[in-house]
């Protein structure tokens, strides 16, 4: 009777977690809706009275993670990078999944901490979101390589795209530390994981490489070694040694 009341409710918990209608809600979104999100993520909205709107869906976001994946390893194949455990492709989602669960969770901790009015669905949004700015600046940086390039969008469309993000968060957070304790963190986290991305997967880094090693240095050849002159006269009596020998 325990092994059937047990199979009972572990059959019940199976069911409802693998009900495919729990998920919908997240992902039931038009594509006219993400790529109004997609503009709204990079203009900053100075709003501080009242809480700004944060869409609760996991479409977008997902879809600019496995978007900011494809530009990763895009770089990957231009900068030949090699990776001795693992694969590419595995790095690439490793890295990306990682950030925005990783980063998305640190910063939920953070603003239930501070006092934020924030969800943890609502977090994972807003920073998918905010890599959109990312992934234009990948995607332009890996393509054309310009180091002075990088920094102009790594300022301009990633500083938006983060500016957006923490104008969210000050006006879901009451108290001037906790806003500069947790916008300060996420802007922090947002920015050097951009600058990570390109320095870790760019051809820069074959030329810093290139110039503290030197380069123009010419390869190791092999040259004749000088053979000391022996006179005429010993070589002679050499010769004739042996052959009265044989």
């Amino acid at each position: 009777q325990m092994w059937q009341v047990g199979k009972r409710q572990a059959s019940r918990a199976f069911s409802l977690y693998a009900n495919i209608d729990i998920l919908r809600p997240y992902f039931d979104v038009e594509p006219v809706q993400v790529r109004a999100r997609l503009l709204e993520s990079m203009i900053p909205v100075k709003m501080i009275n009242f809480p700004q709107k944060i869409a609760g869906e996991l479409y977008g976001p997902l879809m600019l993670v496995f978007t900011l994946v494809a530009i990763l390893l895009h770089g990957m194949k231009t900068s030949d990078t090699i990776i001795r455990e693992g694969t590419l492709m595995g790095t690439a989602i490793g890295t990306c999944f990682g950030y925005w669960l990783g980063v998305s969770s640190f910063i939920y901790f953070l603003a239930y901490l501070c006092n934020a009015q924030i969800t943890m669905v609502q977090m994972l949004s807003l920073l998918g979101y905010g890599l959109f700015g990312h992934c234009i600046t990948l995607f332009v940086t890996y393509n054309i390589h310009f180091h002075s390039l990088f920094y102009v969008f790594w300022l301009g469309v990633g500083g938006l795209s983060t500016l957006r993000m923490v104008a969210v968060l000050v006006s879901r957070t009451v108290g001037h530390t906790q806003r500069l304790i947790l916008c300060g963190t996420l802007a922090a986290l947002h920015m050097l994981f951009l600058l990570y991305l390109h320095f870790a997967y760019h051809k820069v880094v074959e030329g810093i490489l290139d110039t503290l090693e030197g380069p123009n240095m010419p390869p190791f050849q092999r040259v004749a070694r000088d053979i000391p002159v022996v006179p005429n006269a010993v070589l002679n009596t050499t010769a004739k040694a042996v052959a009265l020998t044989l």
